[in-house]
């Protein structure tokens, strides 16, 4: 009896030590310092896959994130149990009535972070929802500061010396493409570029410093329209505002010329897109704007490694 109870005791420790795992890991080294890699940073796995992580926002209960790690930092040179060098961040945000399990699946980011080497961040909303200033749902109603758990998330990825604090963005779709304009609009000084895939603004914004911006939407989209309109949200029945007055406004923002300038070929563009730019501006920011002619309110294929290729252009310095 007693050995039975000693095995299903073991049993239990392992497979709760597996419950933060959801990628394949890779073999941890030693905890120690020097140039050997640590197992974890400040409670933060450091090997390659995807881990269900918690934060502390100071709030009854927590809020979660899957963090996707690339070979490049597991099998980079390390320096006093730190990366050498820490990588880029992207924050990914999933749309209303969605989650973070959802938004890794239908993003693909993973592929992109594993070739080109950056961290992937995917938070969890509140109750499927952000509070992205005049929308959307229980995080609105319930005036949840999303704004400070993502800025806590920047944090703590980037005092754990893993992601490079010059180089986070943030991008999302539809309510989570709203969160991404809200970060750059009240923490310009944490985030270096963003990417908004069937969003609008549709909070008070009044940046310190220019953002770096690039824009998806599809001409065909009923859910936040091209052109404007449709409903804000359940309790509120103004309409979206168009995508040119959040093209504009990140144009004036940066003292750019008008988006004008064919951006060249997008590799991987989904059939009908068409991408132009300001080119970059005397302080280093740029809007992309990519119309998608008949494209509907969806996430369009192609368009993780068409904003990374974006993003790997600029950073905050």
């Amino acid at each position: 009896m007693r050995r039975i109870l000693l095995l299903v005791l073991t049993a239990t420790l392992v497979l709760a030590g597996c419950t933060e795992n959801t990628g394949d890991g890779g073999g941890g080294k030693s905890t120690g310092t020097g140039d050997k890699r640590p197992t974890r940073v400040d409670g933060i796995p450091t090997s390659t896959g995807t881990f269900k992580q918690k934060l502390d926002v100071g709030t009854v209960g927590h809020r979660e994130y899957l963090l996707t790690v690339p070979p490049k930092l597991t099998k980079g040179r390390w320096e006093d149990g730190k990366p050498a060098k820490p990588l880029p961040l992207v924050l990914a945000l999933h749309g209303g009535l969605s989650n973070m399990s959802q938004f890794r699946s239908l993003s693909g980011f993973d592929k992109v972070a594993d070739d080109k080497g950056f961290l992937v961040a995917y938070p969890d909303g509140f109750m499927t929802t952000w509070n992205a200033g005049d929308c959307c749902g229980a995080a609105k109603i319930g005036n949840v500061d999303d704004v400070a758990f993502l800025s806590k998330l920047i944090d703590k990825l980037t005092g754990a010396g893993l992601a490079d604090r010059e180089r986070v963005y943030v991008t999302g779709f539809s309510n989570g493409a709203g969160m991404a304009y809200r970060m750059a609009c009240e923490r310009p000084g944490k985030v270096a570029g963003i990417g908004v895939v069937e969003g609008a603004l549709v909070t008070s914004c009044d940046p310190d410093r220019p953002v770096s911006a690039m824009i998806f939407h599809g001409t065909a989209d009923r859910s936040v329209p091209f052109n404007g309109g449709g409903r804000r949200d359940v309790n509120d029945s103004r309409g979206f505002p168009p995508v040119s007055k959040a093209v504009e406004f990140w144009r004036e923002r940066g003292e750019l010329p008008p988006v004008r300038q064919t951006a060249g070929t997008m590799g991987g563009a989904p059939s009908g897109t068409q991408c132009n730019t300001t080119g970059k501006g005397s302080q280093g920011a740029q809007v992309t704007f990519c119309k998608i002619v008949g494209g509907t309110h969806r996430w369009p294929g192609g368009a993780s490694r068409m904003l990374w290729d974006f993003f790997s252009g600029h950073s905050r310095g």
